[in-house]
C-alpha cells in the first residue's frame, strides 16, 4: 500500500507514525522543528488520512505498508517516532527488521494489550452517526458530534478528519467502519520471540495511565535498553499538549546517542 506522507528538511531519516483516529498533519509542527536537524518523514498509517483504505487493519499489515514505503524511498537506518498505535507500529516493526530501525521512541505507549476505552467507543459512534447526505456544512457535523463528544480537545482531534468532497458534500478521512470492524486488532499486545537491542526511549504522559508501573518491568524484557521519561502535566495526547516538552526529551535522547552512533 502506497502511503500518504509530508517530508521535511535533511539529514538522520525520522520516520513519525500517529496514533488510532490521528492523521499526520496532528505531527506538522513537531515534524518542523525536528526537520531542522533530521529528514522527516510523516505518514497516513492505512485507513487514516490521506492513504488508502481498506478492511485489512492490524500490525502485520501496517507494518508491510512501512517496510514498503522504506524501499520505496529507499531510506536508510531510519529513527522511528510512534505515538499510541504508532507507538505499537513501530515496537513490533523493530523487533521483526531490526537492522533498519536505528533508534525508537514510544510516546506513551506500552507493550501490553490494552482494552478499548468509553473515548474510543465515543469517537466511534460519534463518527458512524454522521449522515453526510443530510449534511451541508462543517457546523452541522459539528453540531451532531458534539451531541456525543463533549470534549473540546476531542472535539477538535474528529473534526481533524473532516474534509470536503465538492461544494455541498463532506466526508471522513478515517476509514471508520474498517476501524471499527478491526478496533480488538489495534489494543493487541506486542508479542515477540525476538529482542530489540538498539536504545529505544518510551515517553510517558504525566496524567496518563497508557504507561504503569508494571510496565517499566515488562518493556525491558523485550527492549533492553529502553529508557524512560515522563511530561508531567501531559495525559495520553502528549504532543498536541506539550510539544515543546516532547521535543525537548527527543533531542535530549537522540542527541545522547548521536555521540555512539
Amino acid at each position: 500500500m502506497k502511503l500518504f506522507y509530508r517530508h521535511f528538511g535533511e539529514g538522520q531519516p525520522l520516520i513519525i507514525l500517529h496514533g488510532l483516529f490521528g492523521i499526520s498533519d496532528n505531527w506538522v509542527s513537531i515534524a518542523r522543528r525536528l526537520g531542522e536537524n533530521y529528514e522527516v518523514f510523516v505518514l497516513d498509517q492505512r485507513n487514516h488520512g490521506q492513504s488508502p483504505h481498506s478492511t485489512t487493519f492490524n500490525y502485520y499489515a501496517m507494518m508491510d505498508d512501512l517496510l514498503e514505503f522504506i524501499d520505496d524511498h529507499q531510506i536508510v537506518n531510519p529513527i522511528f517516532i510512534g505515538h499510541s498505535m504508532g507507538g505499537k507500529v513501530a515496537m513490533n516493526f523493530a523487533l521483526e527488521h531490526p537492522s533498519k530501525v536505528h533508534r525508537l521512541i514510544s510516546v506513551d505507549m506500552s507493550t501490553r494489550q490494552y482494552a478499548a476505552r468509553k473515548q474510543h467507543m465515543e469517537i466511534i459512534k460519534a463518527m458512524l452517526a454522521v449522515n453526510f447526505n443530510q449534511i451541508r456544512s462543517r457546523e452541522e457535523v459539528e453540531k451532531q458530534v458534539s451531541q456525543v463528544i463533549t470534549s473540546p480537545k476531542i472535539m477538535m482531534f474528529v473534526m481533524k478528519n473532516l474534509y470536503r468532497i465538492n461544494q455541498n458534500r463532506f466526508a471522513w478521512r478515517l476509514n471508520i467502519a474498517d476501524i471499527d470492524d478491526n478496533l480488538e486488532n489495534v489494543f493487541e499486545a506486542v508479542e515477540s520471540p525476538y529482542t530489540f537491542d538498539k536504545p529505544a526511549l518510551f515517553i510517558k504522559g504525566g496524567l496518563s495511565d497508557y504507561i504503569m508501573k508494571e510496565d517499566y518491568i515488562t518493556i525491558p524484557k523485550i527492549f533492553p535498553k529502553a529508557e524512560f521519561t515522563t511530561i508531567e502535566g501531559a495525559s495520553h495526547w502528549v504532543h498536541a499538549e506539550k510539544p515543546k516538552e516532547l521535543c525537548t526529551e527527543f533531542s535530549r535522547f537522540l542527541d545522547h546517542y548521536c555521540e555512539y552512533a
